[in-house]
């Protein structure tokens, strides 16, 4: 029996995410089988956040561990996954989402060679159209010039640790927030920001499905305000969009 301590932790926050899951779950399944260090250094740890459909017991019997989180704030989702994980590298991975087979061997490739901090893995979108595209080149330069992306979000978990993980009170932006922490502890050794080439995940377009496909100029008008105001507790919108957006 092997008792060995997994390489890896992934871990999803999911909130009423049973039709889209399983998606995600198979892909994890087929990186975990083209890892070199075998399938075994990979646990998968679904955060359930009290969600009222059947996503914890899809998760499970998945083989994915489940952890109950409360706290209606993402970070704190994230952070409860990552409580228990046992992984010496943590990834976060949106429940919607899609991962590459080769995501685990180019995370740990990128960080042996002890250069970087942590990154993403960036996005490709499922589906195209003008506003779609509009949105992903915007962004695309934003990342360009900050290493800050979407996709698979890694790093070390003693790293993650030393920044003390997501921001549980921000409603939103917390992912950003975080990201930035992990850059500002990276310049104190001279390691940085990464986004990998060649491992996009896929990134679900059910926001612009519901939303319509220009409304991320909204988005980054009230994205703007909050960096002006550093104010990232919207509740209104917050709800409207992640907390009560029809799961």
């Amino acid at each position: 029996m092997n008792s060995a301590a997994p390489k890896f932790s992934i871990i999803v926050p999911a909130y009423n995410e049973q039709e889209l899951l399983p998606r995600l779950l198979r892909s994890i399944e087929v990186a975990r089988e083209h890892y070199g260090g075998g399938a075994a250094a990979i646990e998968v740890i679904v955060a359930d956040n009290d969600s009222t459909d059947g996503t914890a017991a899809l998760a499970a019997g998945h083989g994915a561990k489940v952890v109950r989180v409360s706290k209606r704030r993402i970070g704190a989702v994230r952070n409860g996954g990552a409580q228990i994980a046992q992984g010496e590298i943590l990834c976060f991975s949106d429940a919607d989402s899609e991962i590459h087979p080769q995501t685990f061997t180019a995370i740990e490739d990128v960080l042996n060679t002890g250069k970087f901090v942590g990154g993403t893995t960036g996005l490709r979108m499922e589906r195209n159209s003008p506003g779609l595209l509009f949105t992903w080149g915007m962004l695309m330069i934003v990342s360009y010039f900050t290493k800050i992306d979407a996709g698979v979000v890694f790093c070390r978990r003693a790293d993650f640790e030393a920044i003390g993980g997501y921001n549980e009170e921000k409603l939103y932006g917390e992912d950003i927030s975080f990201l930035l922490a992990m850059r500002s502890l990276g310049r104190t050794r001279q390691q940085r920001l990464t986004r990998l080439r060649g491992v996009r995940a896929l990134g679900s377009t059910r926001k612009f499905d519901q939303f319509g496909d220009w409304h991320f100029l909204m988005m980054a008008r009230q994205g703007l305000k909050s960096c002006i105001t550093w104010n990232w507790n919207d509740e209104k919108f917050a709800s409207r969009y992640w907390y009560d957006s029809g799961r």
